[in-house]
């Protein structure tokens, strides 16, 4: 399809038939929906030289368009980024199936049964950029949770992502369900982004993934309710009571691993504790991993670092660039990360379980973790199989979006010609 389109015409056409998927979706038998994401696997692997070919075309459209190197790496995809796909295929597959299932039951004085049960959104909106995966993760959950999808890749991995669409269509055309549960909006014109932020009568809730600009565009123009994935303004603390080499080695992989997931370490806190007993030690780490280290203070000792600008602290770097600060204790760590966090992810680094409560209790990130990396931010390595991303909100669904956060829920009642007095 060309760019020139009339978006409203088309968010109407996909809407309508998603609308029409979402009623039969609702009470799809688990089998089936079990069996789709089965085949969509078998043809995403099948089709991998396929998938690469039309990767690289994206590829050479992000570079023509100056992507940095960290949005290059989201974008780019192999055989093992390939088999990731497979595998999260299949474990959102081999998954419980959320709808129905019963929350809660009680009975009445008045002879009602009541039973509380989960029961699919209905239709959802997912408008990501560049990271082609989504496509598989979002389709994967919004069917096993009995809704009906409709995805807006960006631009940069518009071939990618067609080419993993593909796959999932032809795995619900292999189990019987209907071809428009899964849906990908066939055009990089942003009309159609506009127009999916204005369709109450066919979109249920919207679930934006990307950078700032993308998710404050849709907060401010959205009609259609949200879920917030804001920033990954992730930090690591390391108490004075933090084993050395446990801190090392989890503050180089929180950084490191992957510089362009919102999992990605973005500021180290350091406890003045720990530096008088070990030194900057965990700066210089970083600095010999070729980390950019803007900093202040004692640390700006160290070779090889810069001194912070005042917008470095509470900044999404997602490159091979972080913050760093010396604080007072937990409570020093818990004062900044208020102040500059995201509410995304937070990891202390302590053998005192006093200071882990403390930083468990009084921070209200999405996600808390103690000694362990800030890339485990993920549904999958949460056992979902998969994430639409990791809501920052407060209202409905908070951290790793899996199948189970794609549902709301239903109560039903039960009497037995029961009359109210």
């Amino acid at each position: 399809m060309t760019d020139q389109i009339d978006a409203k015409a088309l968010i109407d056409q996909l809407g309508g038939a998603a609308r029409a998927a979402s009623a039969e979706l609702a009470f799809a038998p688990s089998a089936a929906k079990e069996a789709a994401l089965m085949a969509a696997a078998d043809a995403v692997w099948a089709r991998r030289v396929e998938i690469m070919a039309a990767n690289g075309e994206d590829m050479a459209f992000g570079a023509n368009k100056g992507l940095s190197p960290a949005m290059m790496d989201r974008l780019a995809l192999d055989e093992g980024r390939i088999k990731s796909i497979v595998d999260g295929l299949r474990a959102v597959a081999a998954q419980a199936d959320p709808v129905g299932q019963i929350l809660s039951e009680w009975d009445r004085p008045t002879g009602l049964h009541i039973q509380r049960v989960r029961t699919p959104l209905g239709v959802i909106g997912v408008i990501y950029e560049s990271r082609p995966n989504v496509t598989a993760d979002a389709g994967a959950l919004c069917l096993k949770a009995g809704n009906a999808v409709i995805l807006r890749g960006g631009s940069e991995s518009f071939h990618s992502s067609r080419a993993i669409h593909a796959c999932m269509v032809e795995g619900l055309r292999a189990a019987g369900l209907p071809e428009a549960a899964i849906q990908l909006v066939p055009t990089r014109d942003r009309a159609a982004v506009a127009e999916m932020l204005k369709a109450v009568a066919h979109i249920d809730v919207i679930v934006p993934r990307g950078g700032k600009g993308l998710v404050g565009l849709v907060q401010a123009e959205a009609r259609v309710p949200v879920f917030a994935h804001l920033e990954g303004i992730c930090h690591v603390y390391a108490d004075g009571a933090a084993d050395l080499e446990k801190a090392r080695a989890v503050v180089l992989n929180a950084k490191t691993r992957r510089t362009g997931i919102c999992g990605a370490m973005e500021c180290l806190l350091i406890d003045r504790a720990f530096y008088d007993k070990h030194g900057a030690v965990l700066v210089e780490d970083l600095v010999k991993a070729g980390v950019e280290v803007r900093t202040e203070g004692d640390l700006l000792n160290v070779v090889g670092t810069v001194a912070a600008a005042p917008d470095d602290f509470g900044h999404e770097f997602l490159d091979m660039i972080c913050a760093a600060k010396i604080v007072d204790g937990v409570d020093g760590a818990i004062a900044h990360i208020r102040r500059y966090g995201s509410q995304h992810t937070e990891s202390i680094l302590t053998e005192d379980d006093a200071a882990a409560v403390r930083f468990f209790q009084r921070l209200d990130s999405a996600i808390l973790m103690r000694n362990a990396s800030t890339q485990f931010a993920d549904g999958g390595e949460f056992g979902m199989g998969a994430e639409i991303g990791i809501a920052t909100g407060k209202l409905h669904a908070r951290g790793p979006v899996g199948a189970e956060q794609l549902t709301s829920f239903k109560y039903l009642v039960t009497g037995n010609g029961t009359c109210r007095k």
